[in-house]
């Protein structure tokens, strides 16, 4: 039995809300020790909060709402349906520019991102926590793992979806079998090692390709996705896929620009770089 996911005591009450630490109840049988933040970045998704609410579990120790300058109600909406929410504004744009913004305000150990716009099934956080508590760092949503689903994507974004997903699998030793999907759970402490620096939605991409260059445990979770409730989305096919493919090319060269100083390095300098990291984690 993990150290951090334990049976709950038959007949013990539970606060709705308790503090950082205590046990969290799951089921009757079940409880968490880890304090989990949920992530939702938005923009005028009043019309669909209610339904990404809805889903949340109760024993989340914390909703963050990063909020891009709304001009409806979304701050209003997301503090009537969950009252404890922490509100951020987001000063920069795009999607990557406010999860970084919801990242760096989580006080959680896990951290878990969840799009505003109705597509998740927040009852599959409990499948990411578990993957995490049970020794992965980084548990990445899929929509085309055995289990997963998507009822909302068009020919040309699953065909770019999958090309991009085998360049990267090649490219950098994958074994991903979605690749850009904002569904994901991570420890906290991953973020010191991805040092996430973009700011549209290439953000997921970014993160997955970080995540394995950093040698972290990925684990993916089969995760379906459902149609946007309300509204349009911003996302633009070609447009982003661009963005994405530029990442790619970019965390390409710069991973053959490491190994190019690592074959011109000197054994005088490997010895004086392992002993002042020889002690470090």
């Amino acid at each position: 039995m993990s150290s951090v996911l334990q049976p709950a005591t038959p007949g013990q009450i539970y606060e709705a809300r308790p503090a950082a630490g205590a046990y969290r109840p799951v089921s009757t049988h079940l409880a968490i020790a880890p304090p989990v933040s949920v992530v939702i970045p938005a923009m005028n998704e009043a019309e669909n909060l209610p339904y990404v609410f809805k889903t949340l579990p109760d024993w989340v120790h914390e909703v963050v709402l990063v909020d891009g300058n709304s001009t409806d109600d979304t701050v209003a909406v997301a503090r009537g349906l969950w009252p404890g929410v922490r509100v951020v504004e987001q000063r920069g744009r795009g999607k990557g520019d406010a999860l970084i913004t919801g990242f760096e305000a989580c006080t959680g150990d896990i951290i878990v991102m969840v799009d505003a716009d109705g597509s998740a099934d927040g009852n599959e956080i409990l499948s990411y926590v578990c993957a995490l508590v049970s020794g992965a760092d980084f548990a990445k949503g899929s929509r085309f793992a055995n289990g997963g689903g998507t009822d909302d994507m068009t020919f040309v974004r699953r065909l770019g979806n999958r090309a991009l997903c085998a360049v990267v699998n090649r490219k950098f030793g994958a074994r991903y079998t979605d690749l850009c999907y904002g569904y994901n759970a991570f420890w906290r402490h991953c973020l010191d090692r991805i040092d996430l620096d973009c700011t549209g939605f290439e953000v997921e991409t970014l993160m997955n390709i970080r995540v394995v260059k950093a040698g972290l445990r990925v684990q993916e979770i089969p995760s379906h996705e459902y149609l946007r409730i309300h509204g349009v989305s911003n996302l633009r096919a070609v447009r982003d896929g661009l963005r994405v493919l530029r990442v790619i090319l970019q965390e390409r060269s710069n991973r053959r620009a490491l190994r190019r100083r690592g074959r011109h390095r000197s054994p005088m300098l490997d010895s004086v770089l392992d002993s002042v990291t020889g002690d470090l984690p």
